[in-house]
């Protein structure tokens, strides 16, 4: 019975840091999930969209067609596993980054630090939202086709082919490595908040604003996702140009 009394003081405990976290940060949770949301609409979908539909088949083609019902083309589209694993991933990194650059903080009493890495993950949205920076600052753009990224697809290529429960899960932790200049503005973003749970929070922000775009993917097939791409595109470099601002004003925040 005390047992039982101290895990529920201690969930009750964690619930409540975790709360007062994200009520102190979040400015920085809404503008990374706004920059998931618009960022994988014009991006994620050309660039993970053939990861998502992939999956999809492959799920869909194991399921005996006098089987097949509604619900299996939906779970088959929604990849809850491969998502969960992404968002593992991006907590992950984001735990690291923001627990490095609070330790940093510590130790060199450097506050004007998060300043810093807010105003690098503006630039870095703002790398997406206005593309002639692409030529100004070539390494804001950088692609998937180094050797880390080939590494990344060797090592998750066995999983492409029964890609449900712990192996969609696992596929997703490995695919959440690619590298993406998107992903990097949201880890510098993440790392401004000086704490391993503050980062991990940003971040899993970021990963469900990513969800929607890559689900219809999914659900509707390429063609929908082309479509949507189409019309994102009119509407994103706005947002991020605006949600690059928003980071802006948080950084200016931090030094006045």
């Amino acid at each position: 019975m005390d047992q039982d009394i101290l895990l529920i003081n201690l969930l009750a405990s964690g619930l409540a840091h975790c709360r007062a976290v994200v009520v102190e940060h979040g400015g920085l949770m809404s503008s990374l999930f706004v920059a998931g949301l618009v960022g994988s609409a014009g991006h994620c979908v050309g660039m993970c969209g053939p990861f998502v539909l992939a999956q999809s088949v492959s799920r869909l083609e194991a399921s005996p067609a006098a089987e097949m019902r509604e619900f299996h083309r939906l779970a088959g589209g929604a990849l809850v596993p491969y998502h969960l694993g992404r968002m593992t991933t991006y907590a992950g990194l984001g735990a690291a980054a923001g627990a490095l650059a609070g330790g940093v903080i510590d130790l060199t009493g450097l506050r004007w630090l998060s300043a810093v890495l807010l105003c690098l993950a503006a630039l870095f949205f703002l790398g997406y939202a206005v593309r002639r920076l692409g030529g100004l600052l070539p390494w804001l753009s950088v692609g998937g086709e180094g050797w880390w990224s080939r590494t990344i697809g060797e090592a998750a290529k066995p999983l492409f082919g029964r890609p449900v429960g712990v192996r969609g899960y696992a596929l997703g932790v490995a695919l959440g490595f690619l590298p993406c200049g998107l992903l990097y503005g949201a880890i510098a973003a993440a790392a401004a908040g000086g704490g391993a749970l503050t980062g991990a929070l940003a971040m899993i922000a970021f990963a469900l604003g990513t969800v929607p775009a890559l689900v219809a993917v999914g659900l509707a097939g390429h063609v929908a996702g082309r479509q949507w791409q189409f019309l994102a595109a009119r509407v994103t470099p706005v947002l991020l140009a605006a949600n690059a601002a928003a980071l802006s004003y948080l950084a200016w925040r931090m030094i006045g």
